[in-house]
């Protein structure tokens, strides 16, 4: 079952044009820009995103400008995930095609996180998620002590139910206007 939603929403989620795609992604980061958890933290995680997710680039960009310390996800085997200081000059493309930070790292220890800007590909509206199958984020988010949220997309809304390992994100922003 999980398996064939992550296949539809990934499927819908890059028939999205370019355009629709620029203007929700610009509508959701002015959100969470001025969102509590946002505004209130000091030292946030996001990830780097694919091109059909909300796009994070920008989010960082503005996180740095506006003083706070940035991290970015570092994945090991086994499904073991640390946050790691944000240095665009430490990125290499993975196999999956996405940028890791490689080298001599930072790790932050999850109680020194303010919020985690959390990926996905499903969402409830209660915040339950279903992510691309590895485990990574309900692993970490089951003893993270701060806020979390995610920004998604009308097609990532979905109705399914969650299961006893899945931990929900604290909100989720979704552009209303394109429902």
């Amino acid at each position: 079952m999980k398996s064939e939603l992550r296949k539809q929403v990934l499927r819908e989620m890059k028939a999205i044009s370019q355009e629709q795609k620029q203007f929700i992604d610009q509508t959701l980061t002015e959100r969470l820009l001025q969102h509590p958890f946002y505004q209130e933290a000091k030292i946030i995680a996001t990830y780097l995103s694919f091109p059909h997710e909300f796009q994070t680039q920008e989010l960082i960009e503005q996180a740095l400008k506006d003083g706070k310390k940035v991290l970015i996800p570092k994945t090991y085997p086994k499904g073991r995930m640390d946050f790691v200081v944000y240095n665009p000059q430490q990125l290499v493309k993975t196999s999956f095609g996405l940028l890791e930070p490689q080298g001599n790292l930072e790790v932050v220890d999850a109680s020194q996180i303010d919020l985690i800007h959390v990926p996905g590909l499903a969402f409830t509206t209660e915040g339950y998620r279903i992510g691309y199958g590895g485990g990574y984020y309900d692993r970490y988010l089951k003893h993270f002590p701060g806020h979390t949220l995610s920004t998604v997309y009308p097609c990532q809304i979905q109705d399914f139910i969650s299961e006893n390992h899945d931990i929900p994100v604290q909100e989720v922003l979704i552009d209303e206007r394109n429902l």
